[in-house]
């Protein structure tokens, strides 16, 4: 059954405004090494302009402003308060990018389409409920990079968006993990389950751990916001629910962490044997 009610929009950061030189509505801003540089490898032509910090002069500069070079990208000399304006953050690490959006698929049915069209019978997604804020998106974005998930859902009334921080924190997993926004997460939650994409909810008052679950087959993990856990629809809405094991002090994780325990555990789960 596609999931025609889902249609929700991969987000982006789109920033136009007359305080930076040379932006429009139709470009984004990404800073930092690792987004900027992720994007110079994955897609070099969307890099419409380079920005960095003349008087940085070392090494880590020099072997990125090459590579820019070499990928035929224009490098504009700036200082760091410029490009601080640029993107709204003394984190540039003395590299702003402006860049047009790639092409990625624009809803999670099409997603889950070309999933089962490609023959990936065993799809892996991370579901975020309440995660309000872009470190921590920008965060759990970079492990479901890391980890191989297809996509990562959040609800539209309830979540960060992808901005400028979260692309800077996300490493440039922003750039490769779909993300989206959908209107009503539960409902999408009930369409991933008509297509066999077993539902598991984390909770602290859950009898089964991470561990004591198959993650082999096709899962969506999620994730509600520390402290407050998933809203109660969305947690009626799971097919099981499961607790990451504490055995310290602490009472929970991080949303980003407690991403990374799930995420590598289907990872785990689902490696060869020998591998």
């Amino acid at each position: 059954m596609a999931l025609s009610r889902i249609g929700a929009l991969a987000q982006c950061c789109r920033r136009a405004s007359s305080d930076n030189p040379g932006m429009s509505s139709s470009s984004k801003v990404l800073f930092g090494f690792h987004a900027v540089g992720v994007r110079l490898k994955t897609a070099p032509k969307s890099v419409l302009e380079v920005f960095y910090d003349v008087s940085r002069r070392d090494a880590r500069m020099r072997q990125f402003t090459d590579r820019a070079r070499e990928a035929g990208v224009r490098l504009v000399e700036s200082d760091g308060l410029r490009l601080a304006k640029m993107c709204g953050s003394h984190g540039h690490q003395g590299v702003v990018a402006r860049v047009d959006a790639v092409a990625q698929v624009t809803s999670l049915d099409e997603l889950l389409e070309q999933l089962e069209a490609a023959g990936t019978a065993q799809p892996l997604l991370l579901v975020l409920d309440g995660v309000t804020d872009p470190h921590n998106l920008g965060a759990c974005l970079r492990v479901a990079d890391g980890a191989g998930a297809q996509a990562v859902i959040a609800p539209k009334d309830h979540a960060a968006g992808i901005n400028a921080t979260v692309s800077k924190v996300a490493s440039g997993a922003a750039e490769t993990v779909p993300y989206f926004m959908v209107t009503n997460l539960a409902r999408t939650l009930g369409e991933l389950k008509e297509r066999n994409i077993w539902c598991i909810g984390t909770s602290d008052d859950a009898t089964k751990t991470i561990y004591d679950v198959d993650l082999t087959g096709p899962v969506a993990l999620i994730l509600g916001a520390e402290g407050e856990g998933m809203r109660q629809l969305t947690r009626k809405t799971c097919d099981e629910l499961v607790r990451i094991p504490m055995q310290g002090a602490v009472e929970s994780l991080n949303v980003s962490v407690a991403s990374g325990v799930c995420l590598y555990e289907a990872l785990r789960q689902r490696r060869p044997a020998a591998a």
